[in-house]
Order: structure tokens, then sequence, then C-alpha cells
């Protein structure tokens, strides 16, 4: 990847952006890296927290998903923040609201009292997204806006790689309590955001022109269910909630199938869930790079339908070698190829003017359908007595299908122009 400047020699991709879209990208990297450390740790510690407490593990999986129903909330008042005051604020808000839940759940003396701090670091979990993904991708240059969205989305992977790493080095000689402790260290990222990030031209343009021209969107998510994006926002929280019942079968209760069906020690759980999630931030960038060279839609539609047979083959085997060999598999697929995608297709489809409510609401709404399969896997495999390994495989199917046909219905917006006009009516 090249451009030519005014007749000069070829620049990479790299030298393309400036300083300043380059501080303002790691930012939004650090803010979601940290992000998925806080909320992806819990994962490794439902089983170990229901006997503590002595309550059901489906009870647990309840924490899991009000967490990520209460995203949903978070990404809403985000999105209008970010939408009306700026990229940068929320994004300092969000970042230091999930790190002090995180604090708050780990000194928690009762399970209620945790149930009450991991759901409200949803809310912050939730208005991460938005403001950080807005602010990365309008500054981010064109060409490369597929690549390095891919990239940040992916860091996801980086997040759990970091939180099963401490699982495995540091779960038994701190316990839970002080895994999620150690979750408050993101809101150092605060300080950095706050001195060194600048807000994206195309915003700040958009706004001038937004009062010069007295159009002001005061409830900017209201606009997204206009007639003439209406169909656009309705596909998108389609793909969105099949994605993430697809990520969570995928990997939501996959620690409690490790830990409670097959029985298997601490570094034996972690192992498999550091490879995979080392795969998820790996195959963003092949993912990322085919984004930008055959399109997004391409890229969805296939990795959408990779997914589907692979999950068989960790699933439906006790041989210990095959779990993490395949598990690593689907982290290029359905764990990562997918889930990679996010930040530059979603911005793309939607103006500037409505840009963070629009791409906080589609995404964060997925969450809602997300959050409930931890309930439903842990109802099946315990109620029923079907086990972890049967419902997994039947959510990862059939949402990786509707994750192809809501594709079939949705823009192609590689090559989009990111642009301080107002487009809205």
């Amino acid at each position: 990847m090249s451009t030519t400047v005014a007749g000069a020699n070829p620049i990479p991709w790299w030298k393309e952006p400036t300083k300043d879209q380059w501080l303002a990208w790691v930012a939004a990297w650090l803010g979601w890296t940290l992000d998925s450390f806080d909320f992806t740790i819990f994962l490794l510690l439902m089983v170990p927290i229901s006997k503590d407490f002595g309550v059901p593990l489906t009870e647990v999986a309840v924490i899991f998903t009000l967490t990520l129903w209460m995203r949903l909330v978070g990404a809403t008042a985000s999105g209008w923040l970010a939408d009306r005051i700026g990229r940068k604020k929320p994004l300092m808000i969000s970042i230091a609201w999930y790190s002090a839940c995180n604090l708050f759940a780990g000194l928690a003396p009762s399970f209620w009292l945790l149930l009450l701090f991991r759901t409200a670091l949803g809310i912050g979990m939730g208005a991460e997204w938005p403001a950080g993904a807005a602010l990365a991708m309008e500054t981010w240059p064109q060409r490369s806006r597929g690549f390095m969205g891919s990239v940040l989305q992916g860091s996801w992977g980086l997040g759990a790689l970091l939180s099963s790493a401490a699982y495995g080095l540091l779960y038994d000689s701190i316990g839970w309590r002080g895994l999620l402790l150690i979750g408050v260290l993101p809101a150092l990222v605060i300080v950095y955001i706050r001195k060194y990030v600048k807000e994206p031209e195309i915003w700040i343009e958009n706004r001038r022109k937004q009062r010069l021209e007295n159009r002001e969107f005061r409830a900017p998510l209201f606009s997204i269910f206009r007639r003439g994006l209406l169909f656009n926002t309705f596909t998108a929280c389609w793909l969105m909630a099949s994605a993430f019942v697809v990520g969570y079968s995928v990997g939501g209760m996959f620690p409690s199938y490790l830990q409670k069906d097959l029985g298997l020690p601490t570094g034996y759980v972690a192992l498999p869930i550091m490879l995979q999630s080392l795969m998820f931030f790996l195959s963003a960038m092949l993912w990322g790079w085919c984004a930008d060279r055959f399109g997004r839609r391409m890229t969805l539609m296939t990795t959408s339908l990779l997914t589907i047979p692979v999950a068989p083959l960790y699933l439906l085997t006790t041989d210990y070698t095959m779990i993490v060999v395949f598990f690593t598999l689907q982290g290029f697929f359905g764990g990562g190829g997918m889930h990679t995608q996010w930040p530059h297709y979603l911005s793309e489809r939607f103006p500037t003017e409505v840009r963070a409510s629009a791409t906080g609401f589609c995404y964060h709404q997925g969450a809602i359908f997300g959050g409930l399969v931890g309930p439903v896997l842990a109802y099946f495999a315990t109620e029923w007595h079907m086990g972890f390994a049967i419902p997994m495989m039947i959510g990862t199917t059939v949402a990786a299908l509707s994750v192809f046909v809501s594709m079939l219905f949705s823009p192609e917006t590689k090559g989009t122009k990111m642009v301080s006009d107002i487009q809205l009516a």
C-alpha cells in the first residue's frame, strides 16, 4: 500500500497519517484494549465466584447478561455526548467509569453488590466504543481505514489475552478479587487522552456548520430512524445482534465449559483462551487488509461462513490438543475475523452529525441479544444436563448464518469519504 503525493516518491500507508492522527488512534486503541481486559476477566471467574458466594452458576451468568445490557445505556448516552460536545470527553469519562466499577466489584462483600457494580461497569464499557471508534475513524486516512479499524477492534483480543494471562499467572495467588482489582489501572489512560489527543477536524467543522446554518441535531439518535436511514439502521442492528450471539456462543461460556464440563485446572483453561485471543488480534491484520482490498461485505460474508464448520471440531471432542488447536483457529474466523470489521464499517454507514449515536446504538443493541447467550447456555447446560458443547455449537451456527443473510441486504462502504458536510435533511 503506497501513494504518490505531488509527484514525490511513493509514501507507505503508515507514513500518511499525521502525529495527531496516530495519537488519536492510540487513545481509542488503549481504551478498547483495556475495556476488553476489564470485561473478559470476569468470564474466567464465574465458576470460582459461584463457589465463593454459594450461588448457582446461572445466577452468576446473569451478571454477564446485565453488564452487556447496560452497554446500550452507556453507548446511547456517550454517542449523544460525542455528537454534541466532542469525542474526547465521553471517552475519558467511560474509561474512568469502567475502571472504578471493576475496583468496587473486587471489593464487594456480597454477591448482590458484585452484581450491582459489574452491571454498572456495562455503562462505561458501552460508552467507550462509540466515542473511541468515532475519534479513531474520523481521524484516520481513508486508504487504510479498514486495516486500522480492524486492528483497533481486534485489540479486544489483546485485552482478552492479558486477562487470560493474568488469570493463569495470578489467580492461584491473588484470587478472583485481586484480578478484578487490577482493573482499576486503565484509568491512567485518561491522562494521556487529556494531554495529547485532539478532536477530529471533521467533527469540529460539522458542528460549526450546524450552528452556522441553524441545523443543530439536538437528538441525533432519533435521526437514524428517519425514512432515508431507517433500512440502513435496521440492517446494521440485525447484523450486530447476530454477531454478538456468535461472539458469546463461541467464547462467553467457554471458560465455564472447560472448568465445569471437562474439569480442567487453571493453566489448561487459560492456554486455549490465550491462544484464541492472540489469534483474534493477529487475524485483524489479514481481514483488515481484505476489507480494504475486496470490500467490507465480502470480508464479513466469508468469515461468517467459515465460522460454522470450525465449531464442531473443538466442541465435539474431549481431546485437549484438538480443543486448543481448533478453538485457536476459531479466533481467526468467528472469534476474530468477523468481529474486527465494526469500527470502520459502522462508521462509514452513517453521516458525521449522527455517527457516534448511530454506531453506538446499532453496535450495542446487539449486546442485548448477546447478553442472553450466557444464561441460556448455562440453563441448557445445567438444568437440562446437556453440557455446554451442544448449545454453544447451535448458537454459533445459527447466528453465523444470520450474519451472512444480513449482509445480503447491507451496503458496501469501501472507499467512503468521511466529510464535514451536513448530509441529513
